[in-house]
């Protein structure tokens, strides 16, 4: 199983990025949510010019926050840039249009904006918003056509999983991993523990914290109850009380980077459950051979926290 890290486009990813190279990490994957993070695509670019060997990709690109041509054009400059080093993963828009106040793409939406870059990648004419459109750039403005990044899709269920068997695609999803692909790759987080030190310790907590709020941001933006989350109550209370064509805004702020005044007044180290990778080297060992053994082909490993060296430093020793 590859292990690849997974980061937010932000001012500290390019030189997180090269980092990750020296340590041996497999790819680095960009999260693209224009409402919390940096341009995915300019980042991808900076890191491809200051990088030789690692694997890229953004993860996950949602259709309609850019035009399939933008998209296109996108893909094809970065695999100039950085030739065979290119994945490239698509998802519906949590957070990238929740945290704008959008839904998720309807399964038929997100299908067919994927259907639409693939096929102007491939070099056929496709109708976009009723017009014909093709990659028409001459030599020295995009790679010839065919250009044959890699794709993969996010596929948590069974729908979104035939998806990815009808068209060929790897999948990613989050924790579990799926049988049956030549390329899955797992989203998940966690954090080495000292020796000695407790997966409930103050430290462990807030370098996973971000990642344990998740669950309560996307119960919220579902509009489910909190009530089974630790401290639930307490984070559905305090979110009530920001006006409700507002809300989305603080629902997802500081998503996956840090915690937000809701989750600080519900998630304590007490309360939480370590993260799925928080652990002793044996202990996550063990699990990153369950995921390989259940199908994971790749992991997507976002350190977090407030020593995002520490965390990638101390992951690259237990892997050897």
């Amino acid at each position: 199983m590859d292990i690849s890290c997974a980061f937010p486009a932000n001012s500290a990813a390019v030189e997180q990025a090269v980092l990750a190279e020296q340590l041996g990490y497999e790819r680095v994957w960009i999260y693209d949510s224009p409402a919390l993070y940096h341009d995915v695509w300019v980042t991808l670019a900076r890191i491809a010019e200051r990088t030789e060997r690692i694997g890229l990709g953004p993860g996950v690109l949602v259709p309609h926050l850019r035009h399939p041509m933008t998209q296109a054009a996108a893909i094809a400059t970065l695999d100039e840039l950085a030739p065979g080093r290119l994945a490239v993963a698509f998802g519906a828009g949590f957070t990238g249009r929740l945290a704008m106040g959008q839904p998720m793409l309807s399964r038929r939406e997100f299908e067919r904006g994927v259907r639409q870059v693939v096929a102007l990648l491939q070099g056929e004419v496709v109708e976009v918003d009723g017009a014909a459109t093709q990659m028409l750039h001459s030599e020295g403005f995009a790679p010839e056509r065919p250009i044959d990044v890699p794709v993969l899709v996010n596929a948590q269920g069974p729908r979104g999983q035939a998806f990815a068997h009808e068209i060929g695609s790897g999948v990613t999803v989050s924790f579990r991993p799926v049988p049956g692909f030549d390329w899955c790759a797992v989203l998940s987080t966690g954090t080495v523990l000292d020796p000695g030190e407790s997966p409930r310790s103050q430290r462990a907590f807030e370098a996973t914290a971000p990642s344990l709020a998740v669950r309560y941001h996307g119960t919220a933006a579902r509009g489910q109850a909190l009530d089974a989350f630790p401290g639930g109550e307490d984070w559905a209370s305090s979110i009530a009380a920001v006006p409700e064509d507002v809300r989305h805004l603080e629902i997802h702020r500081g998503h996956l980077v840090e915690l937000n005044e809701h989750d600080r007044k519900a998630l304590t180290a007490e309360s939480e459950a370590p993260a799925q990778l928080t652990g002793t080297v044996g202990e996550i060992r063990e699990r990153l051979q369950a995921l390989e053994a259940g199908g994971a082909t790749e992991l997507m490993w976002q350190p977090m926290g407030p020593d995002i060296e520490r965390e990638m430093r101390t992951f690259a020793e237990l892997l050897g």
